[in-house]
């Protein structure tokens, strides 16, 4: 397996070259009616709301949340690797309904989804948090190439040459078809704020009734620690040949505002400048 191959484009949109490889599987993926996605812009959450949105569909039940790595129980939809079962292939394994992740951007989802009017949950986070976290993930996931410098992956993101393009179009033209489509649109600092508020609402879009205390139970269970200490969902089964969790956890701090540890007071002027630019033309806005 090459170390750190460049990004490939699939149309528009910069990919991690193997991803890239596999893309006509992904494109003719078929979803079925009742399978349900979570898209998010890497380093918004992903896991995150896979691991809850996967105790809500198993009525909290913890033995079930054990039964396999988060990666095993949500597939990756467009995940394609040397020597490893791609994301399609664990899918086309699993009877329907099925709950898979994604990072496409709307204009690069299989037709089939729209087709079978598919769920889908879509978490925005604050994009100087993403690009901090993504700038780690850059240094730890050797799928993807050397990020460089701090300030050289920041005027990548600020280019959207970054593995999944520009951030600004990806959260935006979500928002746009929340209406016309059937989205749940959500927000990770809206997560961190009042975590049990979010999987209510989580619960009434797939359409179950939990109790209270099973509620708190799956809070407890997907709390930032109760997450970075198992294995089901820290991503510590993967091989330290793709994902080197000495060099940065795939779990890193799982909070809001880090980026102000990160960036200089040129480098937010920048970063400001072009979010003004970027958000000019929306009204959804972000948590800093």
């Amino acid at each position: 397996m090459a170390s750190r191959p460049p990004l490939k484009m699939v149309g528009d949109l910069p990919l991690i070259a193997y991803f890239a490889d596999n893309w006509e599987n992904v494109e003719n993926f078929q979803a079925e009616e009742g399978d349900l996605l979570i898209d998010t812009y890497p380093k918004s959450g992903t896991t995150w709301m896979s691991e809850i949105v996967d105790l809500v569909l198993h009525d909290g039940e913890n033995k079930t949340s054990q039964r396999g790595a988060i990666f095993e129980r949500v597939p990756f939809l467009e995940f394609a690797m040397p020597d490893m079962p791609t994301g399609i292939e664990k899918l086309n394994k699993m009877k329907p309904p099925r709950l898979m992740k994604s990072h496409l951007p709307v204009h690069l989802l299989p037709e089939s989804f729209w087709e079978k009017n598919c769920k889908i949950i879509y978490v925005a986070r604050n994009p100087k948090d993403v690009l901090v976290s993504f700038y780690h993930f850059y240094r730890m996931a050797i799928i993807h190439p050397d990020p460089g410098t701090f300030d050289e992956f920041l005027h990548q993101f600020i280019k959207g040459t970054v593995s999944y393009g520009p951030w600004a179009d990806h959260v935006k033209d979500f928002w746009k078809i929340r209406h016309q489509r059937d989205i749940l649109y959500l927000f990770y600092e809206d997560m961190l704020e009042d975590p049990k508020r979010e999987i209510r609402k989580v619960m009434k879009y797939i359409g179950k009734d939990l109790p209270e205390d099973v509620v708190e139970k799956i809070h407890q269970h997907t709390t930032f620690k109760a997450m970075k200490d198992n294995p089901m969902a820290n991503y510590s089964t993967i091989p330290s040949s793709i994902m080197d969790q000495t060099i940065s956890p795939f779990l890193r701090k799982g909070t809001w505002g880090d980026w102000m540890s990160h960036f200089t007071v040129a480098q937010i002027e920048v970063f400001d400048e072009f979010y003004k630019k970027e958000m000019s033309d929306t009204d959804l806005t972000f948590c800093f």
